[in-house]
């Protein structure tokens, strides 16, 4: 056995069965210790932002870590836009990320980078293995700083002759899970009295908060205090649809964000952030709470969120606490006239299966989306994290592999959509489950928005041609048809109707261009 069979046989141990790779050179021991493992599933990706936004996917969905395996800081380099991300949805990745044989480091060779500078940003766990005997001890350590809750981003630095030399150093015992740390009585308490107290409250939610039963709870200490109940702008996973509470998310334009909490004197924060502009604007506050707002954290990271809020809920005496009525179904008039993101989401809200995914990359299209898609089927939605654009599709064909059986929509802008679309090809390679809708306004549409955000004039020739992709337009049929992928292209609310609903009862992956 080498090293690399080491480090397989210490992933397989902890249950970590799918590795997301673009290899090279420095990685080809490590590429044939894998041949050698057929419990291990070898995803490619053609680009490294695939690789890494596919392990993000997979996190979120199959509640475990995947692998990654990139080759030296440039391969490193090229994925990290999606481990930030990852990262900002505490979403648990191993990166196997090849270096230089350890003598060879002197050289200078051409790929000779600083890889732990490019990693540390991106990684709560960053640690080396220069010798074989190392491999399974930092593989271990990789996995168990990845399984911290709620979820980290480990990055294993694996030398090529690590790799290659030979050992008999055993097997590491499998990590045990990380336990969530109990929640703290005196935040619940003091939590329940300001609920109580009848100030204007805002609950804000994240993480596990999200999932059906939690946020159940917290619809139930929402009614019973009066309360309102959000969650936070950006989230990894919620649980949505018919049946389960309507909740909205604190929006992301910075006048009606303001707006949503003029009137809010205190916050609570159950495994959320504080709510916080995008970015800076001229003249207009960074903070989106009023001053004199308090904000209560009720948990810290590590906490067991689905305890929390039944404690919360006990101590508020919530439990039996009558919900708002919920829709029976989704709407069923299809709008007329030009095709709109309106219109789409009113037919994803028809034809979306039940305990379907979907992966959110719409941007400024997708902004209205909840008010349309709530009565849908029930359903998870994943959405970006961490703000870099190009996670939607890996996104989707990580959670397709993470749950095969269940149908993957894929809500992806246009222009976001053309920094990984090599995830096309891993779809059809694949054969995803997964529809893939674009939002085809041949525009950043969200950077027009934001010139006026920011005070700037309106745009003139220069600005225009870095803010529009209507010379050439692009033509995303064929895109997706060069990738393997069978597309359409909708014009109209019905022929958008009519595509959605076939492709959402065969399999196998498909792509809608709609024309917005």
């Amino acid at each position: 056995m080498n090293g690399a069979d080491l480090l397989c046989e210490t992933l397989l141990a902890n249950d970590i069965d799918t590795c997301f790779a673009n290899p090279g050179t420095s990685e080809m021991h490590f590429v044939a210790a894998l041949d050698r493992q057929p419990r291990m599933r070898c995803v490619l990706g053609l680009s490294e932002g695939v690789v890494t936004g596919a392990a993000d996917g997979y996190a979120r969905m199959a509640g475990k870590p995947a692998a990654t395996l990139l080759h030296l800081g440039p391969g490193l380099a090229n994925g990290i836009a999606n481990l930030h991300n990852a990262r900002r949805a505490a979403s648990p990745i191993v990166n196997v990320v090849g270096d230089h044989a350890t003598y060879h480091l002197a050289l200078d060779a051409p790929l000779t980078s600083d890889i732990d500078s490019l990693a540390r940003p991106v990684s709560q766990w960053l640690g080396r293995a220069e010798q074989a005997d190392q491999v399974g001890a930092q593989t271990a350590r990789a996995v168990a700083a990845a399984r911290q809750r709620p979820g980290h981003v480990s990055t294993l630095i694996l030398h090529a002759d690590a790799a290659w030399n030979e050992t008999s150093a055993p097997v590491p015992a499998p990590v045990a899970p990380d336990a969530p740390t109990v929640p703290d009585d005196a935040r619940i308490r003091a939590a329940a009295q300001v609920l109580k107290s009848g100030r204007n409250v805002t609950l804000i939610v994240s993480g596990a908060a999200l999932m059906a039963g939690p946020l159940d709870r917290l619809a139930r200490i929402a009614a019973a205090t009066g309360a309102r109940l959000m969650a936070q702008q950006s989230n990894a996973r919620m649980q949505r649809g018919r049946g389960r509470p309507d909740i909205d998310r604190v929006p992301y334009p910075i006048d009606p964000a303001l707006a949503t909490f003029a009137d809010t004197e205190h916050v609570i924060l159950i495994g959320a952030r504080e709510p916080v502009a995008f970015f800076a604007y001229p003249g207009k506050p960074g903070r989106l709470l009023p001053e004199g707002c308090e904000v209560l954290t009720l948990t810290q990271d590590g906490d067991d969120l689905a305890a929390a809020i039944d404690a919360l809920a006990q101590e508020t005496g919530a439990d039996g606490a009558t919900l708002p009525d919920q829709p029976a179904g989704p709407p069923l008039d299809l709008p007329t006239g030009a095709l709109t993101p309106e219109a789409i989401f009113v037919a994803a809200a028809r034809h979306l299966p039940e305990n379907a995914v979907i992966c959110d990359e719409s941007v400024s299209s997708g902004r209205e989306s909840f008010r349309y898609t709530h009565a849908a089927a029930p359903h998870d939605f994943l959405q970006l994290t961490g703000g870099a654009i190009g996670i939607g599709m890996p996104m989707a064909t990580g959670a397709a592999i993470a749950c095969p059986d269940r149908k993957v929509v894929s809500l992806q802008a246009d222009g976001s959509g053309m920094y990984t679309v090599q995830a096309l090809w891993t779809q059809a390679r694949e054969a995803l489950d997964v529809v893939t809708v674009i939002f085809a306004n041949r525009r950043y549409q969200i950077l027009h928005g934001e010139l006026r955000n920011v005070g700037a004039n309106a745009p003139g020739e220069n600005a225009r041609r870095m803010l529009d992709l209507d010379d050439p337009a692009l033509n995303w049929v064929s895109i997706a048809n060069g990738m393997g992928v069978e597309a359409a292209r909708a014009e109209t609310p019905q022929q958008f109707d009519d595509l959605l609903a076939a492709a959402c009862k065969r399999r196998g992956p498909f792509l809608i261009e709609a024309m917005i």
